[in-house]
């Protein structure tokens, strides 16, 4: 996915506040070596599903999240 910073920014910013949420938890427990990285990482997956089946967000948007902050390939 090719997004610039500033799409980026912007994403981050009309993300739906779950999502949100999740995805610095995962920062932090990432940053903090956190013993609990596998259910954040988890949380983050689910959340970025519920985004997009609740038509929050694309399905470009969501490839891009799943990439970012969960290492996956897009579909």
């Amino acid at each position: 996915m090719d997004y610039t910073i500033e799409q980026q920014n912007i994403l981050m910013d009309t993300l739906p506040e779950f999502l949100k949420n999740d995805i610095l938890a995962l920062e932090e427990g990432r940053k903090n070596k956190s013993t609990l990285l596998d259910c954040l990482w988890g949380e983050v997956y689910g959340s970025i599903n519920s985004a997009f089946y609740g038509h929050a967000i694309t399905e470009k948007e969501a490839d891009f999240l799943r990439e970012k902050y969960l290492g996956l390939e897009p579909r």
